[in-house]
């Protein structure tokens, strides 16, 4: 890995509320993909926002799954936000959030010949985006299994699903199953997986076969995008966005506390 951070340029990652971040675009996501896939690794490439975060300090297994991701990107601006009122120097390019990150994605795919396989979404709704995706980029290999499974380790669903991604023998695996069911299920499953690169990408797929509206680009610009994600999807979503900041507001309180204090000592 440490190779690959100096051939891209990838900036250091960087540790913030208390979890570890890779400052990264999405060209350079897509070359790190590049190098997984002609190293034959398997690496996990895990996001961070808001909710993400908060699931970390409250729940071990997230943790754990976090300790097993080779990158960690930036999926929210208000992170980038956040980030710099710490000090930190972010950019906005460097937040990547899958409705953003999924055509350029995909092009590379086509362009690669890489084998993806998504695995989430109600029944029918990731074919008909594969569908979408196939149409769009002239080549692109994309298979789907839906995420209405049980998902227990030992289970028979499980296991089938887990013998269809292995037969097809994707470059990347794409897991939508929602935070944080699809990250318990690439920790539980890690060792069987057959893939070189492990995405979990939420609604990824859902977005493209419109399932589920898309915010507006601007908004995820100008950290607006949770007011429209909270009016399509309120029941889903109220508590992600109208409790779980106020227990982060104390965390970057007292990070912003820590700076300061630092600071001091320095002069």
């Amino acid at each position: 890995m440490k190779n690959s951070l100096i051939e891209f340029n990838i900036p250091q990652a960087l540790q913030m509320l208390d979890v570890t971040i890779h400052p990264l675009s999405i060209s350079q996501l897509n070359a790190l993909i590049t190098e997984a896939v002609r190293q034959k690794q398997k690496w996990i490439f895990a996001h961070q926002n808001l909710h993400s975060i908060y699931l970390y300090h409250r729940n071990p297994k997230m943790r754990a799954f976090y300790a097993k991701a080779e990158f960690t990107h930036i999926d929210g601006m208000s992170l980038v936000f956040l980030g710099k009122l710490l000090g930190f120097s972010l950019q906005r390019q460097q937040r990547v959030t899958y409705a953003d990150w999924m055509a350029p994605l995909m092009a590379e795919a086509a362009y690669r010949g890489w084998r993806i396989f998504y695995l989430g979404s109600k029944p029918g709704v990731a074919e008909q985006g594969a569908k979408i995706l196939r149409e769009e980029f002239s080549g692109l290999r994309i298979t789907t299994a839906h995420g209405y499974f049980d998902a227990r380790h030992d289970n028979k669903e499980n296991q089938a699903v887990l013998e269809q991604i292995n037969q097809y023998q994707p470059h990347v695996l794409m897991v939508g199953m929602g935070m944080p069911r699809q990250e318990n299920w690439i920790l539980d499953n890690l060792e069987q997986i057959s893939a070189n690169v492990i995405l979990p990408c939420g609604a990824a797929i859902d977005y493209v076969a419109g399932a589920i509206p898309t915010p507006p680009r601007w908004a995820g610009k100008t950290c607006l995008e949770w007011l429209f994600r909270l009016v399509a999807e309120p029941g889903r979503l109220w508590r992600r966005y109208l409790i779980e900041p106020w227990f982060l507001l104390k965390l970057f309180l007292l990070e912003g506390w820590k700076s300061i204090q630092r600071r001091w000592l320095r002069n």
